[in-house]
Protein backbone atom coordinates (compact mmCIF):
# COMPACT_ATOMS: atom_id res chain seq x y z
CA UNK A 1 0.00 0.00 0.00
CA UNK A 2 1.21 3.34 -0.96
CA UNK A 3 2.19 5.94 1.69
CA UNK A 4 -0.01 9.32 1.32
CA UNK A 5 1.51 12.18 -0.14
CA UNK A 6 2.75 14.83 2.00
CA UNK A 7 -0.36 16.92 0.84
CA UNK A 8 -2.65 13.75 1.99
CA UNK A 9 -0.89 13.38 5.46
CA UNK A 10 -1.30 17.38 6.09
CA UNK A 11 -5.21 16.61 5.11
CA UNK A 12 -5.18 13.90 7.98
CA UNK A 13 -3.54 15.83 10.64
CA UNK A 14 -6.19 18.54 9.99
CA UNK A 15 -9.23 15.89 9.85
CA UNK A 16 -7.53 14.31 13.16
CA UNK A 17 -7.92 17.80 15.00
CA UNK A 18 -11.84 18.10 13.78
CA UNK A 19 -12.26 14.08 15.13
CA UNK A 20 -14.18 13.81 18.21
CA UNK A 21 -10.85 13.11 20.15
CA UNK A 22 -8.91 15.61 18.27
CA UNK A 23 -8.42 19.12 19.66
CA UNK A 24 -11.40 21.08 21.66
CA UNK A 25 -10.54 24.48 19.25
CA UNK A 26 -10.69 22.93 15.88
CA UNK A 27 -13.39 20.93 16.58
CA UNK A 28 -15.41 23.78 18.21
CA UNK A 29 -14.31 26.12 14.57
CA UNK A 30 -16.70 26.79 11.61
CA UNK A 31 -16.40 28.84 8.40
CA UNK A 32 -17.44 31.80 9.87
CA UNK A 33 -15.18 31.46 12.81
CA UNK A 34 -11.79 31.41 11.23
CA UNK A 35 -12.57 34.08 8.88
CA UNK A 36 -9.96 36.81 10.64
CA UNK A 37 -7.59 34.24 10.79
CA UNK A 38 -7.93 33.56 6.96
CA UNK A 39 -7.29 37.27 6.46
CA UNK A 40 -4.79 37.16 9.19
CA UNK A 41 -2.32 34.48 7.78
CA UNK A 42 -2.90 35.85 4.34
CA UNK A 43 -1.54 39.54 5.59
CA UNK A 44 1.34 37.68 6.96
CA UNK A 45 2.76 36.12 3.64
CA UNK A 46 2.27 39.11 2.18
CA UNK A 47 3.94 40.60 4.91
CA UNK A 48 7.11 37.70 4.03
CA UNK A 49 7.05 38.59 0.27
CA UNK A 50 7.43 42.45 1.42
CA UNK A 51 10.82 41.25 3.36
CA UNK A 52 11.83 39.13 0.80
CA UNK A 53 12.59 36.40 2.99
CA UNK A 54 12.37 32.45 2.00
CA UNK A 55 11.90 31.03 5.06
CA UNK A 56 9.30 33.42 6.05
CA UNK A 57 7.64 33.30 3.34
CA UNK A 58 7.65 29.41 3.56
CA UNK A 59 6.41 29.58 7.47
CA UNK A 60 3.70 31.50 6.38
CA UNK A 61 2.56 29.79 3.07
CA UNK A 62 2.35 26.85 5.57
CA UNK A 63 0.25 28.90 8.14
CA UNK A 64 -2.29 29.81 5.07
CA UNK A 65 -2.19 26.16 3.61
CA UNK A 66 -3.63 25.44 7.54
CA UNK A 67 -6.50 27.72 7.07
CA UNK A 68 -7.63 26.33 3.55
CA UNK A 69 -7.70 22.92 4.30
CA UNK A 70 -9.30 23.82 7.34
CA UNK A 71 -11.98 25.40 5.25
CA UNK A 72 -12.55 22.75 3.41
CA UNK A 73 -12.72 19.63 6.07
CA UNK A 74 -15.50 21.83 7.65
CA UNK A 75 -17.28 21.65 4.13
CA UNK A 76 -16.48 17.88 3.85
CA UNK A 77 -17.92 17.40 7.13
CA UNK A 78 -20.91 19.00 6.12
CA UNK A 79 -21.30 17.49 3.23
CA UNK A 80 -20.59 20.80 1.01
CA UNK A 81 -17.61 19.56 -1.21
CA UNK A 82 -14.55 18.41 -0.40
CA UNK A 83 -10.64 18.68 -1.25
CA UNK A 84 -10.50 17.09 -3.98
CA UNK A 85 -13.40 19.19 -5.39
CA UNK A 86 -11.35 22.36 -4.95
CA UNK A 87 -8.14 21.19 -6.66
CA UNK A 88 -10.25 19.46 -9.83
CA UNK A 89 -12.45 23.12 -10.21
CA UNK A 90 -9.04 24.88 -10.15
CA UNK A 91 -7.72 22.69 -12.20
CA UNK A 92 -10.55 23.10 -15.03
CA UNK A 93 -10.55 26.75 -14.74
CA UNK A 94 -6.67 26.78 -15.36
CA UNK A 95 -7.05 24.69 -18.05
CA UNK A 96 -10.23 26.68 -19.47
CA UNK A 97 -8.56 30.16 -18.98
CA UNK A 98 -5.65 29.19 -21.17
CA UNK A 99 -6.97 28.11 -24.56
CA UNK A 100 -3.73 29.46 -25.97
CA UNK A 101 -1.44 26.84 -23.41
CA UNK A 102 -3.84 23.95 -23.67
CA UNK A 103 -5.67 24.65 -26.91
CA UNK A 104 -4.92 25.79 -29.97
CA UNK A 105 -5.71 29.38 -29.71
CA UNK A 106 -2.80 31.67 -30.63
CA UNK A 107 -1.94 35.00 -29.15
CA UNK A 108 0.32 37.68 -29.82
CA UNK A 109 1.14 38.53 -26.72
CA UNK A 110 0.33 39.17 -22.81
CA UNK A 111 -2.26 42.06 -23.69
CA UNK A 112 -3.95 39.84 -25.80
CA UNK A 113 -4.09 37.17 -22.92
CA UNK A 114 -5.84 39.09 -20.65
CA UNK A 115 -8.56 40.02 -22.94
CA UNK A 116 -9.29 36.73 -23.82
CA UNK A 117 -8.90 36.24 -20.03
CA UNK A 118 -11.90 38.42 -19.64
CA UNK A 119 -13.85 37.50 -22.34
CA UNK A 120 -13.73 33.54 -21.04
CA UNK A 121 -14.31 34.98 -17.49
CA UNK A 122 -17.57 36.73 -19.02
CA UNK A 123 -18.89 33.91 -21.10
CA UNK A 124 -18.34 31.92 -17.08
CA UNK A 125 -20.73 34.33 -15.65
CA UNK A 126 -23.60 34.15 -18.27
CA UNK A 127 -23.43 30.56 -18.19
CA UNK A 128 -23.61 30.41 -14.10
CA UNK A 129 -26.96 31.94 -14.69
CA UNK A 130 -27.48 35.45 -16.80
CA UNK A 131 -25.58 38.20 -17.99
CA UNK A 132 -23.20 40.01 -15.25
CA UNK A 133 -21.40 43.33 -15.42
CA UNK A 134 -17.23 43.49 -15.79
CA UNK A 135 -16.93 44.98 -12.16
CA UNK A 136 -19.27 41.97 -10.68
CA UNK A 137 -17.20 39.35 -8.50
CA UNK A 138 -14.93 41.64 -7.23
CA UNK A 139 -14.66 40.82 -2.95
CA UNK A 140 -16.14 43.25 -1.14
CA UNK A 141 -13.75 42.25 1.84
CA UNK A 142 -10.66 43.80 -0.37
CA UNK A 143 -8.75 46.78 0.72
CA UNK A 144 -9.94 49.92 -0.58
CA UNK A 145 -6.74 50.40 -2.79
CA UNK A 146 -7.04 46.82 -4.14
CA UNK A 147 -10.35 46.78 -5.19
CA UNK A 148 -10.16 50.27 -6.97
CA UNK A 149 -7.00 48.50 -8.78
CA UNK A 150 -9.05 45.42 -9.71
CA UNK A 151 -11.38 47.47 -10.99
CA UNK A 152 -9.18 50.05 -13.41
CA UNK A 153 -7.48 46.89 -14.66
CA UNK A 154 -10.49 45.11 -15.49
CA UNK A 155 -12.07 47.92 -17.64
CA UNK A 156 -8.71 48.59 -18.96
CA UNK A 157 -8.54 44.99 -20.58
CA UNK A 158 -11.59 45.72 -22.07
CA UNK A 159 -10.28 48.88 -23.88
CA UNK A 160 -11.76 51.52 -21.33
CA UNK A 161 -8.19 53.41 -20.38
CA UNK A 162 -6.22 56.62 -21.06
CA UNK A 163 -4.17 56.51 -24.56
CA UNK A 164 -1.46 58.17 -22.61
CA UNK A 165 -0.34 58.49 -19.27
CA UNK A 166 -0.22 62.00 -19.72
CA UNK A 167 -4.36 62.22 -19.21
CA UNK A 168 -3.66 59.96 -16.11
CA UNK A 169 -1.45 62.45 -14.83
CA UNK A 170 -3.44 65.55 -15.27
CA UNK A 171 -6.43 63.72 -13.79
CA UNK A 172 -5.16 63.34 -10.74
CA UNK A 173 -3.80 67.21 -10.52
CA UNK A 174 -7.26 68.18 -11.65
CA UNK A 175 -8.74 65.70 -8.76
CA UNK A 176 -6.56 66.99 -6.36
CA UNK A 177 -7.43 70.61 -7.34
CA UNK A 178 -11.44 69.56 -7.23
CA UNK A 179 -9.99 68.31 -3.76
CA UNK A 180 -8.66 72.20 -2.47
CA UNK A 181 -12.01 73.42 -3.58
CA UNK A 182 -14.67 71.17 -2.32
CA UNK A 183 -17.25 73.44 -0.93
CA UNK A 184 -17.88 71.63 2.15
CA UNK A 185 -16.95 68.40 4.05
CA UNK A 186 -19.53 65.48 2.03
CA UNK A 187 -17.69 67.23 -0.83
CA UNK A 188 -14.25 67.07 0.29
CA UNK A 189 -14.77 63.38 1.07
CA UNK A 190 -15.97 62.76 -2.45
CA UNK A 191 -13.22 64.16 -3.77
CA UNK A 192 -11.02 62.80 -1.93
CA UNK A 193 -12.13 59.44 -2.93
CA UNK A 194 -11.46 60.49 -6.48
CA UNK A 195 -7.92 61.65 -5.96
CA UNK A 196 -7.67 58.34 -4.36
CA UNK A 197 -8.58 56.33 -6.96
CA UNK A 198 -6.39 58.87 -9.96
CA UNK A 199 -3.57 58.12 -8.03
CA UNK A 200 -4.00 54.31 -7.80
CA UNK A 201 -4.48 54.08 -11.44
CA UNK A 202 -1.28 56.27 -11.96
CA UNK A 203 0.14 53.29 -9.93
CA UNK A 204 -1.24 51.27 -12.28
CA UNK A 205 -0.37 52.85 -15.64
CA UNK A 206 3.84 52.40 -13.76
CA UNK A 207 3.11 49.14 -12.79
CA UNK A 208 3.23 49.81 -9.08
CA UNK A 209 1.01 48.02 -7.01
CA UNK A 210 -0.63 50.51 -5.04
CA UNK A 211 -1.47 48.06 -1.91
CA UNK A 212 2.35 47.45 -1.64
CA UNK A 213 3.35 50.71 -2.39
CA UNK A 214 1.55 51.96 0.64
CA UNK A 215 2.63 49.34 3.01
CA UNK A 216 6.17 50.08 2.15
CA UNK A 217 5.29 53.68 3.08
CA UNK A 218 3.83 52.32 6.28
CA UNK A 219 7.09 50.73 7.15
CA UNK A 220 9.09 53.81 6.37
CA UNK A 221 7.15 55.75 8.61
CA UNK A 222 7.06 53.50 11.27
CA UNK A 223 10.69 52.90 11.41
CA UNK A 224 11.61 57.09 10.93
CA UNK A 225 9.69 57.72 13.87
CA UNK A 226 11.19 54.75 15.66
CA UNK A 227 14.36 56.15 15.06
CA UNK A 228 12.83 59.71 16.15
CA UNK A 229 11.70 58.34 19.18
CA UNK A 230 14.63 56.70 19.96
CA UNK A 231 17.55 59.34 19.71
CA UNK A 232 14.91 61.76 21.78
CA UNK A 233 15.19 59.11 24.42
CA UNK A 234 19.15 58.83 24.44
CA UNK A 235 19.06 63.15 25.06
CA UNK A 236 17.02 62.53 27.80
CA UNK A 237 13.81 63.59 26.33
CA UNK A 238 10.52 62.85 25.65
CA UNK A 239 8.53 63.00 21.87
CA UNK A 240 5.53 65.12 23.90
CA UNK A 241 7.78 67.28 25.10
CA UNK A 242 9.50 68.56 22.03
CA UNK A 243 9.07 71.22 19.67
CA UNK A 244 7.98 70.74 16.54
CA UNK A 245 11.17 71.84 14.76
CA UNK A 246 12.85 69.80 16.97
CA UNK A 247 10.72 66.69 16.02
CA UNK A 248 11.36 68.03 12.44
CA UNK A 249 15.34 67.63 12.39
CA UNK A 250 15.59 64.59 14.10
CA UNK A 251 12.63 62.86 11.57
CA UNK A 252 15.59 64.69 8.91
CA UNK A 253 18.45 62.76 10.43
CA UNK A 254 16.22 59.43 10.44
CA UNK A 255 15.62 60.03 6.45
CA UNK A 256 19.41 60.86 5.88
CA UNK A 257 20.48 57.37 8.15
CA UNK A 258 18.37 55.43 5.25
CA UNK A 259 19.86 56.87 2.46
Amino acid sequence: MSQPSGFESFQEIVAHLRAPEGCPWDREQTHQSLRTHLMEEAYEALQALDHDDPHELREELGDLMLQIVLQAQIATEYGEFNMADVLSSIRAKLIRRHPHVFGGLEVAGVDEVLHNWEALKAAEREADGGERGALDGIPAGLPALAQAAEMQSRVARLGFDWPEIEGVTAKVFEELDETLNASDEEARSAETGDLLFSVVNYARWRNIDPEAALRQANERFRRRFSHLEAVARISGKSVNEMKLDEMDSLWEAAKDAEA
